[in-house]
């Protein structure tokens, strides 16, 4: 589900605290109040989050991390670790 980002119209609000976000599917349509102090709120362009890998993943990373790790044998051959 998306992360969102929302903000007061009318400026800060002491209720909600100004900005804030929320998990929403992206099926449904925007907020038009906040949830908390029902004021009008507009939805706030906010940056995207992406993973910064420094290094690759080690064999015992990976299978902890739950994935499947395979080795080429030959051409068109794989063998699971």
């Amino acid at each position: 589900m998306p992360l969102y980002e929302y903000e007061p119209e009318g400026g800060e609000c002491k209720i909600c605290g100004g900005r804030f976000e929320l998990r929403r599917p992206i099926d449904r349509p925007p907020l038009k109040n906040c949830p908390l102090c029902r004021k009008p709120v507009r939805k706030v362009v906010s940056l995207i989050n992406t993973p910064k890998l420094t290094k690759p993943l080690s064999v015992a990373e990976a299978k902890s991390a739950g994935f499947a790790v395979y080795e080429r044998r030959e051409k068109g051959v794989y063998e699971r670790l």
